[in-house]
């Protein structure tokens, strides 16, 4: 296990915009971040970062927590396995204490795919950089097709020897198991369980993941024998889900978030060049036809593309598949298509960099222009094909799912195919209609996303519910719910202003958290997470220390650290517009801190007592015994008088 100085060093160190930032991209909005959640597919950010609580929260699906438990939501990583990853991207070296070899064995199982991987991309560079045919082919190869050396190695490219067992025999000698050659796809079985190279005399292209990790390969055969592959690409494994990876993201990420676009291509060579070339903003969709999720990944870092494709026939009906489906994701798009018989990576060679940024400027379409262009050459004056070709362009236009922004496309359309604007709305509707009609309440529940926000992705009208887990909805049939949403203020005052010295009263120099445990303590909880806390909270008194709110945030017990950060955490903001504008002055509650105190505490016991005396009055309604029945209702004046008691005191409490 990891020590605790270690772990401290850790926290004490990461950056909550850093690590997410990694994943995100992230704007400024008020004191917080915002941007879309990487855990479930949504529209419209609502996925925020608080830089000073050094937490995440996402009001759509409800997911929260600090910078480890970002990773370990993301990367799906166990505890130190997050632990770990914070402190390699942060140089912090990890001390740990013995553990049992079974423990070791289920933790580093995956990492271990993680390093053979970068193992073998090691290998393959200095095969071509250091071994005689590796720098004749491998590196010759990537010279012929002009690519720099500082290009080559800022890729990792390099050359598997044409052997049945080179990497096999390098890894093993260098003490990696040939099981996990195998489950990375490095290395293949054959009928006759002998295992050999699967990238045996290939040019390699390492494929990483969005934080520069190794997690697949693409290799190019240089032999003109047609029954070989040209390419070859791993296999899915527990690191690597190709419909999830976007070749270059790693290298690109910042460059899209900095020009707030991203340039699609299609293969490996494309990205190099115009890396090359100094545009650094580019992704392929290599090694398979772009997919919905590589068009979310791009959504993280910017909501707007532009595919580069080979203006050949093939690649105009990539890119006319491709900006119906970006659409569909609500990010803008543009094409840009190169003369017949290029794609980016010839064009930028034939050219050179300097036009071949001109040409990319001066080129690129809007999807109606281009639409239009493309598949108007073929329809000429037939009036049957132009209105299946304006029928075509209506239908891309329907998949965009921002009403306004549909509107606005749908007139550009009419001034530009010359149609009546009405008409193309009537048509826009009917696809829409003809859409709802076909997919009915069932096919919606089977094709929305499993993590998707049962509120869409707007906050939900109550985010505190009487479960472990928060944010689910509390039902009007719960009796209890009233008592769960007030010991769950308990715990948001708690963890809010326990740290903040008061004098009220006979009370002098007392900290809010100590007098909140101290007036409790004839108070039982019924929500678990809530009881947990308090329980803890107290016991850390009782020790000589107060807890702050970060060490239930950013504990290892995950239901207390999300209910945590659901009670510390808002999507709203107030607005000085209130006063400033309309001379509406809204009370804060930090104010009057002790109103606020003293009225979370008694309005919490006023529904214990209203509680008491609701099953106080079912026992003498059943009670037969009139003894029995007299000493009950005996008990239930004097608890009917405390119940006035504190009713009174509430009273004075929301008058000051």
């Amino acid at each position: 296990m990891i020590n605790s100085d270690t772990i401290n060093k850790i926290m004490d160190t990461v950056r909550i915009e850093e690590v997410v930032g990694d994943f995100v991209s992230l704007k400024k909005r008020g004191s917080s971040l915002i941007g879309n959640c990487p855990f479930h597919n949504e529209k419209t950010p609502s996925f925020n970062v608080s830089v000073a609580k050094g937490i995440y929260k996402c009001f759509g699906c409800g997911k929260g927590g600090d910078a480890v438990h970002f990773i370990m939501d993301h990367e799906k990583y166990s505890y130190p396995e997050a632990l770990k990853f914070l402190a390699n991207k942060y140089n912090i070296e990890v001390e740990e204490t013995v553990q049992s070899p079974q423990n070791i064995e289920l933790q580093n199982a995956r990492e271990s795919l993680y390093i053979v991987s970068q193992y073998a991309a090691g290998f393959f560079a200095e095969q071509m950089w250091t071994n005689s045919e590796g720098r004749a082919i491998g590196l010759g190869y990537f010279k012929e097709r002009g690519f720099r050396e500082d290009i080559i190695k800022k890729f990792e490219l390099g050359y598997s020897p044409d052997s049945w067992d080179a990497l096999i025999v390098s890894a093993g000698a260098a003490g990696h198991k040939e099981e996990y050659l195998e489950q990375t796809g490095l290395a293949i079985k054959n009928d006759k369980g002998k295992l050999y190279d699967r990238f045996r005399g290939r040019v390699m292209f390492p494929i990483h993941n969005f934080t520069g990790r190794v997690i697949g390969f693409g290799g190019r055969t240089l032999k003109t024998d047609k029954n070989v592959p040209k390419y070859v690409n791993s296999p899915e494994s527990d690191i690597y889900h190709k419909s999830n990876v976007l070749y270059g993201l790693f290298h690109a990420k910042k460059a899209i978030r900095e020009t707030d676009n991203c340039y699609l291509v299609e293969g490996y060579a494309d990205v190099l060049s115009m890396h090359q070339a100094g545009v650094e903003n580019v992704v392929a969709s290599s090694g398979t036809s772009l997919t919905t999720e590589q068009i979310r990944l791009i959504g993280r870092f910017s909501q707007n593309v532009t595919m580069l494709y080979d203006g050949d026939a093939a690649g105009i009906k990539a890119s006319l598949r491709g900006l119906d489906m970006i659409l569909e994701e609500g990010l803008n798009v543009k094409v840009v298509n190169f003369p017949d018989g290029h794609d980016p990576d010839s064009y930028m060679h034939l050219v050179g960099s300097g036009a071949f940024k001109a040409y990319i400027e001066n080129n690129r379409k809007d999807f109606i222009v281009y639409k239009a262009t493309t598949l108007l050459k073929d329809a000429g004056n037939d009036p049957i094909k132009r209105a299946g070709i304006i029928r075509d362009i209506v239908e891309s236009i329907a998949k965009i799912p921002d009403d306004i922004k549909a509107s606005v496309f749908i007139r550009e359309c009419s001034r530009l195919l010359e149609v009546e604007e009405r008409i193309l709305l009537s048509e826009l509707n009917k696809i829409r209609d003809a859409k709802l009609k076909k997919a009915n309440p069932q096919n919606r529940q089977q094709q929305s996303s499993p993590q998707q926000s049962p509120y869409g992705d707007a906050p939900p009208e109550n985010l505190f519910d009487d479960s472990p887990g928060a944010g689910m909805p509390v039902t009007e049939s719960d009796p209890n719910a009233d008592d769960v949403l007030q010991e769950q203020e308990i715990v948001r005052l708690l963890l809010a202003y326990g740290h903040e010295l008061v004098s009220w009263d006979n009370i002098d120099n007392m900290f809010i958290g100590s007098f909140i445990i101290q007036n409790l303590s004839d108070v039982s909880f019924q929500h678990e997470i809530c009881r947990k806390i308090i329980d803890s909270y107290r016991e850390e008194i009782e020790n000589g220390h107060l807890p702050v709110a970060n060490q239930f945030i950013k504990g290892e017990d995950r239901q207390i650290a999300d209910l945590a950060i659901t009670l510390s955490t808002s999507p709203y903001a107030l607005s000085e517009n209130w006063y400033n504008k309309h001379q509406i002055y809204v009370r804060d509650e930090t104010i009057n801190l002790k109103a606020t105190i003293l009225g979370g505490i008694f309005h919490l016991k006023k529904r214990k007592v209203d509680r008491i005396l609701l099953d106080l009055l079912q026992e003498i309604k059943h009670e037969t015994d009139q003894v029995n029945q007299e000493i009950l209702m005996q008990r239930y004046a004097y608890i009917k008088n405390v119940e006035k008691e504190i009713s009174k005191f509430l009273g004075s409490v929301i008058l000051k």
